[in-house]
């Protein structure tokens, strides 16, 4: 049985693990915002908002940061977040018994802004322009940008953003983070999941 969710964040805090992942992010971020620019594409919200997306998140320390996060807020926004989260996953099951599309709000976003912004998963950052990743002994993967990044600029030519060396550098970490923290359980959750996960876990 793998920690709970406060012996995860104690864990990362006391390894070091936050400020290791703050680097890569700002990584990330830099070099997103340079492939960005080359087209100037710049996210400042639309109707097809990635936050309305299902994104899966499968790392147990960017788990630990999001909680982190979560736990710095005051109580207040914490209880309106997880009543959000709670509904979510009501709409999710619902959805999926009745084979329908699913399109949520990620119970974090308020108004438009991420409560969570600093602490925000790899994909959430990566996500929106095209890129592409070479798996180990795999072809070479190209994705496309988002709808408003196709709709804007996808008549353009492909800035190069290999997304490669991040995935590389959070999987070493994440491994090595998984083993001092005696963490043996995968990980597949929405940012709806982690919250919820302190319920039934405590945090």
């Amino acid at each position: 049985m793998s920690p709970a969710p406060e012996e995860i964040c104690n864990a990362a805090e006391k390894g070091n693990f936050f400020k290791e992942l703050q680097g890569l992010y700002a990584a990330m971020d830099r070099a997103y915002d340079q492939a960005a620019d080359r087209y100037g594409f710049s996210c400042t919200g639309c109707a097809d908002s990635c936050c309305l997306t299902r994104f899966y998140h499968h790392t147990a320390i960017e788990y630990a940061y999001l909680l982190s996060g979560f736990r710095e807020l005051p109580p207040e926004r914490r209880r309106t977040f997880l009543s959000r989260a709670q509904a979510c996953i009501r709409d999710l099951e619902r959805a999926m018994r009745e084979k329908k599309p699913f399109r949520h709000m990620c119970p974090v976003n308020d108004d438009g802004w991420c409560a969570l912004y600093a602490h925000r998963p790899m994909i959430c950052r990566l996500h929106g322009i095209p890129h592409e990743l070479s798996p180990p002994g795999r072809p070479k993967i190209q994705g496309a940008g988002c709808t408003e990044f196709e709709r804007q600029f996808g008549d353009l030519p492909y800035a190069a953003f290999d997304r490669t060396p991040f995935y590389a550098e959070m999987a070493g970490m994440e491994r090595r983070f998984r083993a001092q923290a005696g963490i043996s359980e995968k990980f597949r959750m929405t940012v709806a999941m982690m919250l919820i996960s302190l319920e039934t876990k405590g945090l």
